[in-house]
């Protein structure tokens, strides 16, 4: 915050005085009393499993010092847009470099991109490991050549249509968008009947933990490779909440960490008491985002 000074314009000997009297004071500085300016931060996310998790987890992280968090669930153009606008202050939901090329190559020069905070990311069809067919390549008419996908504004949903244009034995498959919970359902129920499935998946998923299933390989690379998961913000948030940028940016972990918050949420708790029992689990990983920051 800046601190203003009030001279009297009275005499130009009082106006020395009083800028003697401040002494060092009088250059730019900030307000030790309150680390930030805004009481208020708004995250958006999209209702993937994966961001789900680690945006309950920054929320837990910013409240602990004393912001009120708002976190919003939209669709995913309508995430980088909203943040690109400054409608929302940040996400940590960016998936790059493929995932979600467009949407950064849309809205990229209008946000603050801190980079990775989760590396190893990937995005593809998996199937259950019982079904022989081992490429994208191979597929012929399992599972009644039918792709079971998630929200159509999904980057792994406009992957698996650019899988149907680009491989020529998918001429005759289609590809049945849902959402990432009932794909899940429609999962979890072939496997329990050893049912032909695929699906678009993505990893870190929860899934993988708690099922035997498989990536099929890609030789055409549709799918893309390794990504990295961003967290991006709007412009001027450093200058406005230092505090949250502060942590915005320091925020990283790994799959194993993202991947424990989904499956103690898949398996009844609700996200904001699994992200609270991780950051207690994890107290000096969460010290290091949060160090210097008074609470």
């Amino acid at each position: 915050m800046k601190k203003f000074k009030w001279m009297s314009a009275a005499t130009a000997l009082s106006a020395a005085l009083l800028l003697g009297a401040c002494g060092d004071e009088t250059t730019d500085t900030k307000d030790t009393s309150a680390s930030k300016d805004l009481d208020s931060i708004k995250l958006a996310y999209v209702e993937w499993d994966s961001e789900v998790a680690s945006t309950y987890v920054v929320a837990e992280v910013l409240e602990s010092v004393g912001y009120n968090v708002d976190i919003t669930p939209l669709d995913n153009a309508i995430m980088w847009e909203a943040v690109s606008k400054g409608e929302s202050d940040a996400m940590v939901s960016g998936w790059l470099p493929a995932t979600h090329a467009s949407q950064y190559e849309k809205y990229g020069a209008d946000i603050e991109d801190l980079g990775p905070n989760l590396e190893g990311a990937k995005i593809g069809l998996v199937v259950p490991s019982y079904m022989e067919v081992a490429s994208i390549a191979d597929l012929s008419t399992e599972a009644a050549s039918t792709i079971t996908g998630i929200e159509a504004g999904a980057g792994v949903v406009a992957a698996a249509e650019r899988a149907l244009e680009t491989y020529p034995n998918l001429e005759s498959w289609s590809l049945q968008p849902s959402s990432s919970g009932a794909m899940t359902v429609a999962l979890e129920q072939a496997i329990k009947n050893e049912e032909e499935i695929v699906v678009t998946g993505w990893s870190p998923h929860w899934k993988f933990a708690n099922y035997d299933l498989k990536y099929l390989e890609d030789p055409e690379r549709v799918f893309g490779g390794e990504e990295s998961i961003h967290t991006f913000v709007r412009q001027n948030l450093e200058q406005e909440a230092p505090d949250a940028f502060k942590i915005l940016d320091a925020f990283e972990w790994t799959t194993e960490d993202i991947e424990e918050v989904m499956l103690d949420i898949y398996s009844g708790t609700k996200p904001k008491e699994a992200a609270q029992k991780w950051i207690e689990n994890n107290e000096d990983r969460v010290n290091k985002w949060t160090e210097g920051i008074e609470k």
